[in-house]
């Protein structure tokens, strides 16, 4: 049985711009168009609206964020402890890998 913090990985070729959602959220809740110029600023890439929103979806129906009360047409979502979970352990998974990668390089 899979752990909410192996879900991450099993959006393939989505983990990516995943990542990217999250690490918008974690400093507070946003609406779409904010952390798609959040996400920008920090990682030079832009989302597309159907990347963004169906993450939202997945993000949602897996209880990793949760959507606030709307403030005019926009609707902000926020990180839920599960969501800060899925974030903590890939990040470390991450640091793990650049750990590996940087003493072969190294090596080499």
């Amino acid at each position: 049985m899979k752990t909410p913090t192996d879900s991450l990985a099993d959006l393939g070729r989505f983990s990516e711009p995943a990542l990217y959602i999250l690490i918008s959220l974690a400093d507070g809740p946003k609406h779409g168009y904010a952390m798609t110029h959040d996400i920008e600023a920090v990682t030079g890439q832009k989302l597309g609206p159907g990347t963004l929103y169906g993450a939202i979806a997945r993000f949602e129906a897996r209880k990793w964020i949760e959507p606030l009360p709307a403030e005019d047409r926009r609707r902000p979502y926020r990180l839920t402890a599960a969501g800060h979970k899925v974030l903590r352990h890939r990040l470390q998974s991450l640091q793990t890998l650049a750990r590996v990668g940087r003493s072969r390089l190294a090596e080499g």
